[in-house]
């Protein structure tokens, strides 16, 4: 018996020196990435610090509203499609009862997560915008340091965002984006989408956000919406945690369903 749990205390030494390993190789090829791109953030100095203060007043708690004009939920028209993506569209149309992202509490990503209906935070430090955004405990980092976009980003639910002033608007432009996202509601998208987003107060609480989506695979045009943001200075973020009391299932079909029974009482299974 000691024989066999010294063999396991083993195989577990090794299994953890491999981990530690791969990690130590990925963090050296990232830093080698960051290299080859020349680009090094300096540190922020006073001067950085005080230029934020010359910049329009984006801190807070914001909210897309219910309804009424220029509320979140107003759809705009359907993105026009080539054939190809046009015949997927259709595709996740007629499945969209099946297991889905959502249900398997998976974020919308990019540009989705943006009119969620749930709060979101933007924080100004130099040479970054953060966006703490209350679905899903989302952070999204938008980089106005200078940096280069990436020629070969890593996919990801927010792409890499690198952003830069335009007067007092914001412009951002996002690339490399996870198959798991879509560009509209179940609307696929290639890996050559790229986003466009530009940030601009209309009064003092209100933020207008215009969204174009280009993607020379999956659209025949330019992809354009424009959301509302409402400002709750006395708001904070609450904690979102999707399996936390989750209530979606997927049943031995596929098909993904809501579990209704009440909290405290005995489930019945689908």
């Amino acid at each position: 018996m000691m024989r066999n749990y010294e063999s396991r205390l083993m195989r577990h030494a090794k299994n953890a020196f491999r981990g530690f390993i791969v990690a130590a190789l990925a963090s050296v090829a990232f830093a080698s990435v960051a290299a080859a791109q020349g680009f090094k953030r300096p540190a922020p100095t006073p001067a950085d610090w005080a230029a934020l203060a010359k910049l329009p007043d984006f801190t807070g708690v914001w909210e897309v509203p219910m309804g009424g004009p220029g509320g979140g939920f107003m759809l705009p028209a359907r993105p026009s499609l080539t054939p190809e993506y046009a015949a997927k569209a259709k595709a996740l149309a007629a499945n969209a009862g099946e297991d889905t992202s959502s249900a398997n509490c998976l974020p919308p990503g990019m540009p989705g997560i943006m009119g969620e209906p749930y709060p979101m935070e933007f924080l100004l430090t130099p040479g970054q915008v953060t966006i703490v955004i209350e679905a899903f405990s989302m952070v999204r980092h938008i980089y106005t340091d200078g940096r280069p976009i990436p020629s070969d980003p890593d996919p990801t639910y927010f792409g890499t965002s690198i952003g830069h002033w335009e007067g007092d608007t914001l412009v951002v432009e996002s690339v490399g984006f996870s198959d798991h996202t879509e560009l509209a509601m179940r609307t696929p998208h290639s890996d050559k989408m790229r986003i466009l987003e530009h940030f601009k107060l209309t009064d003092p609480n209100t933020m207008s956000i215009e969204t174009t989506v280009t993607d020379p695979d999956a659209l025949t045009a330019p992809y354009t919406s424009t959301r509302t943001l409402k400002r709750h200075r006395s708001w904070t973020i609450a904690e979102y945690i999707c399996e936390d009391n989750n209530r979606n299932f997927v049943d031995k079909n596929g098909k993904a369903g809501i579990n209704l029974t009440p909290p405290g009482t005995k489930a019945t299974k689908p």
